[in-house]
């Protein structure tokens, strides 16, 4: 490509909280000679999970430690594989001040609320430690009992992020140039999948919540990623939003080890949040055994 690299990308700038570039992108994209994405041969999808300044170190109001570096190598790994590297999807958070893991959903008795990573049990609401500040504890109480009883992850009370609308919200800058360069070299739109708007659940994975009522399934997410050869997996953090993706996928196709096999976990593009390194390497690991997918770095990688 004419193009290289550090036109698209400024390493100094990943999670920095500088604004993309995207008509400078655009301007580039207009001297490659690609073939667009509707003719390859073989059909590759990155499934970027959450790359949003709120993930970011140093920046982020739930900063994942490694982020920037992961954002590195990701966009390095983009830059390489361009011109084979058929379509880009995005999860991207997107919430509101008063969903059940803030702080302004739940008071004790003294009308406090509670402060960031205070974890919320049902044997703490049915007792009156906590209580629903906005008087909806019937459901609280179901939510909270269905994540224990299915051995779910406990309800965490995460500093506020990625509030719609905000800059919390946006993709990372650097990730936005590289992503909408990728676009328009290959003429293909990228695919944004919103996620977590639900008030009274949690959303961690792309396809669904923790636990809902309505038991809502993003098949359109999961029809798109069946029409793809390959399916590569980055993004943020690695031990929550990352690992339950992957898992909803992987256990909706649990059938068909033709699709799981198709799977790869670009490793060095994602991190864990502290205290649950160790514990998502061992997930990893069971879900290559079980699923048969990949778990490799970037470098190994070329399309």
């Amino acid at each position: 490509m004419k193009t290289s690299f550090d036109q698209i990308v400024d390493v100094q700038d990943i999670a920095s909280g500088k604004s993309d570039k995207i008509p400078a992108m655009l301007a580039l994209a207009k001297e490659e000679k690609v073939e667009p994405a509707a003719l390859d041969a073989k059909r590759s999808l990155l499934l970027a999970i959450d790359v949003q300044n709120d993930f970011m170190e140093s920046i982020g109001s739930l900063a994942v430690k490694g982020s920037k570096g992961d954002v590195q190598r990701l966009t390095h790994w983009m830059y390489r594989n361009l011109g084979s590297l058929t379509q880009v999807m995005c999860s991207l958070d997107c919430h509101s001040m008063m969903q059940i893991f803030h702080a302004d959903w739940w008071v004790d008795a003294a009308g406090n609320h509670p402060e960031p990573f205070t974890i919320i049990r049902y044997a703490d609401v049915r007792d009156g430690l906590w209580r629903v500040a906005n008087g909806h504890t019937a459901l609280a109480l179901d939510y909270l009992q269905q994540l224990e009883s299915a051995g779910k992850k406990q309800l965490c009370i995460w500093p506020y992020h990625c509030l719609e609308g905000t800059w919390g919200a946006q993709l990372e800058s650097q990730f936005t140039n590289m992503l909408y360069f990728h676009s328009a070299v290959r003429k293909v739109k990228p695919i944004l999948v919103y996620k977590g708007q639900d008030p009274y659940t949690e959303m961690y994975g792309i396809i669904k919540a923790e636990y809902d009522d309505n038991k809502f399934v993003n098949h359109a997410v999961l029809e798109a990623i069946r029409a793809y050869d390959a399916i590569y997996i980055a993004g943020e953090a690695s031990s929550h939003c990352v690992l339950a993706s992957a898992l909803q996928i992987l256990e909706y196709f649990e059938h068909d080890r033709s699709i799981t096999s198709r799977i790869t976990l670009l490793i060095d593009c994602m991190s864990p949040i502290a205290g649950f390194e160790e514990q998502t390497l061992l997930q990893f690991d069971a879900l290559k055994e079980k699923y048969g997918i990949q778990l490799k770095l970037s470098t190994e990688v070329n399309l």
